[in-house]
């Protein structure tokens, strides 16, 4: 099936931001009382928004002091603004896109001012998004509620089964699935195991997904 919008997720997706904000949360939280191993992080945070992963961190011990989350927002902001990756092949996947006259648009549970800091270093895929930038502010519940998918699939006229999504967390496959989208898990470090047992089907090179979506 020819999809009729693809839906991008944002970080580690689009962007490589995912390992400094990890670093950064991994090394504050070990200063509160929680000392995990960034594979732990990884499976805990990622896919959630600041205050989620402050709640979650809280019932696992840490000391969450009141200000943490946007104190983290800041913090997050200004090491993000140092420089971010775009992940290699996701343009020509874009490319592909435009080329076909499939629509596409990124819907992220972070939030629009991250966006524009970590799309926003790439004028051309800063161009290319104007009018099809989602947040989890737009919408009642973040991922892995389906409201952001459902928004932005409505919001640019496609029918939610009649789009792709493009994920690399659980919590965003999940999201997919609660929305009755079709979802690749985008896996390029490991097995992608949990994106599996959300019902995604994994794939680990970024230059595979124009086979995957038939372009």
């Amino acid at each position: 099936m020819t999809p009729a919008l693809v839906i991008f997720d944002c970080d580690g997706v689009i962007v490589d931001s995912e390992p400094l904000t990890l670093n950064l949360l991994r090394d504050d939280l070990e200063l509160r009382g929680l000392s995990l191993e960034v594979s732990q992080v990884t499976s805990l945070f990622v896919g959630g928004t600041i205050a989620s992963a402050g709640q979650r961190a809280s019932e696992l011990g840490a000391t969450i002091p009141e200000g943490w989350v946007p104190d983290m927002y800041a913090r997050i902001y200004a090491l993000l603004k140092r420089g971010v990756d775009v992940i290699p092949g996701v343009q020509h996947v874009m490319d592909m896109l435009d080329q076909a006259a499939i629509p596409y648009c990124v819907a992220s549970n972070g939030r629009m001012a991250k966006m524009e800091i970590t799309l926003g270093q790439h004028p051309e895929l800063w161009a290319r998004m104007q009018g099809r930038m989602f947040s989890a502010e737009h919408v009642p519940a973040p991922k892995p509620a389906p409201d952001l998918f459902l928004h932005a699939a409505r919001t640019l006229g496609a029918a939610p089964a009649k789009c792709v999504v493009i994920e690399d967390s659980a919590t965003g496959a999940r999201a997919a699935r609660n929305a009755a989208m079709r979802c690749y898990g985008f896996a390029p470090h490991d097995t992608g195991a949990p994106l599996t047992a959300e019902g995604a089907q994994v794939f680990h090179d970024m230059h595979h997904l124009p086979e995957l979506l038939r372009l």
